[in-house]
């Protein structure tokens, strides 16, 4: 069974595994998912998971983990940015769940979130390699913005809610 819920102390180290897992395949697939790991963790790149509660949860913001059987499977998140914008993060999904509407699921819960909490912008980060992830973003009505942080993804986008 298919759950959404929040992300626990516990699901941390799968968490960060899901998105380098998949991260990997799309950015660098001659490599190994645990070679990535490991230079995401040298990089500090997923220090924001290890300190999801204050990063995330004590910031206005939310984490969300996808769990088939309680296996996790995917996560998403939506981190403050000011008082009017937030950030959409860490939206990464295992490929065999891809086509399933999960996705889906767990922005329109983060978008949810956001206007509860007063939002009325939320912005990504994503790269042009990612072009499913580009045409979900579109489809959902996010459009380009000029970069508004470096970063290895090189493409900005918003949405207003």
């Amino acid at each position: 069974m298919i759950e959404i819920a929040s992300l626990q102390p516990h699901q941390v180290t799968d968490a960060k595994y899901i998105i380098s897992a998949v991260a990997q395949r799309i950015y660098y697939p001659e490599k190994t998912p645990e070679y990535f790991y490991d230079i995401l963790a040298e990089e500090g790149e997923l220090q924001d998971v290890d300190n999801f509660q204050q990063e995330y949860v004590n910031n206005h913001g939310m984490f969300l983990v996808v769990l088939d059987d309680g296996k996790l499977i995917g996560t998403g998140a939506l981190k403050r940015m000011d008082e009017t914008t937030a950030e959409l993060k860490r939206l990464w999904l295992l490929e065999s769940y891809h086509g399933h509407k999960l996705g889906y699921q767990v922005v329109m819960r983060l978008l949810e979130f956001a206007r509860e909490k007063g939002y009325t912008h939320v912005r990504l980060q994503t790269g042009t390699v990612q072009a499913r992830a580009v045409e979900f973003y579109k489809k959902l009505g996010f459009y380009e913005i000029e970069s508004y942080r470096e970063s290895m993804d090189n493409l900005s986008m918003e949405l207003i809610l």
